[in-house]
């Protein structure tokens, strides 16, 4: 095998026709990664997208994988990642990232916050409060390989991605249709589905296909059912650790330097207390959504 390259979660290798993925216990937030490994992660994103990858594909939706090596390793088909794309390309990755929120949270309720994103925009006659369920689902759109995560409008997006107003379109309603099927399999185990990202390739005849990994603890954000109806929101996914540097004031140093154009401090390690808590969370989240056991 051929390394290609590290990312902050995984490691990328060439095997010919296909591609490897070795999923670490790297952790990131805010694009930094965090100078502390967390026990079982590798092996729980490698299991639970393993998992979404072939209950879609039961569902008939087209994806790269192909399968899992190992605990912490699986096979997916490869696809080109070219510097430009227009709309007679084919068999690529698409260099963006396809959001969906259901609730406001995270980055949206901070844009609503600063003002960046207005209530109305989004569905609201009125300010809505962090965990509020959208009037509709949001369709975001950001890019994938700038430094930091970008937000795009549909033109931009059209423009970067090669892709043509109608495929835009169709990668909606199908990213749209695997959250459907994902908050009702979740559910089933007491979880709400809150948002999450997808990464998509187009095949040689610009079919879509499902690509990276996704409905993990990593790239989705889940709460528990019953506490969210009670009026309180637990976060069960990797935003429990944004929370902690957000706590730490982390984040507003961090998004202060960014917006000032100044040297980004270095992300501190977590606690070993933390990185226990965070190590439970993956593995026992790998159980909740899946309905398997570790």
């Amino acid at each position: 095998m051929k390394f290609i390259t590290s990312g902050k979660v995984k490691d990328v290798y060439d095997d010919g026709d296909t591609l490897i993925f070795r999923f670490s216990n790297r952790i990131s937030v805010f694009d930094k990664i965090i100078p502390t490994e967390i026990e079982n992660k590798g092996e729980s994103l490698c299991r639970t997208s393993s998992f979404w990858f072939r209950y879609i594909g039961d569902h008939g939706i087209k994806n790269h994988f192909i399968e899992m090596v190992d605990r912490r390793t699986m096979r997916v088909h490869k696809y080109d990642v070219p510097d430009k794309v227009g709309p007679s390309s084919s068999n690529y990755v698409i260099p963006l990232e396809f959001i969906t929120r259901h609730y406001v949270a995270g980055s949206l309720y901070d844009r609503l916050k600063a003002g960046s994103t207005k209530p109305e925009d989004i569905g609201f006659n009125h300010f809505p409060e962090y965990g509020e369920k959208l009037p509709s689902p949001l369709f975001e759109v950001t890019t994938k390989r700038e430094k930091t995560d970008r937000l795009l409008d549909m033109d931009e997006a059209l423009k970067i991605s090669g892709l043509t107003r109608e495929e835009y379109e169709e990668i909606q309603e199908t990213v749209l249709n695997i959250d459907e099927m994902m908050d009702s399999e979740v559910g089933k185990r007491g979880l709400i589905h809150a948002d999450g990202k997808k990464e998509i390739a187009l095949g040689p005849k610009r079919e879509i296909v499902i690509v990276d990994t996704f409905g993990t603890a990593d790239e989705d954000r889940f709460w528990e059912k019953k506490d969210y109806d009670a009026g309180k929101i637990v976060e069960l996914s990797k935003e429990m650790v944004r929370q902690y540097y957000r706590s730490t004031g982390y984040h507003d140093r961090l998004y202060d330097a960014r917006s000032r154009g100044l040297p980004e401090p270095d992300i501190p390690p977590l606690p070993d207390g933390m990185a226990k808590k965070v190590s439970d969370l993956y593995r026992t989240m790998y159980e909740r959504i899946t309905g398997q056991k570790w």
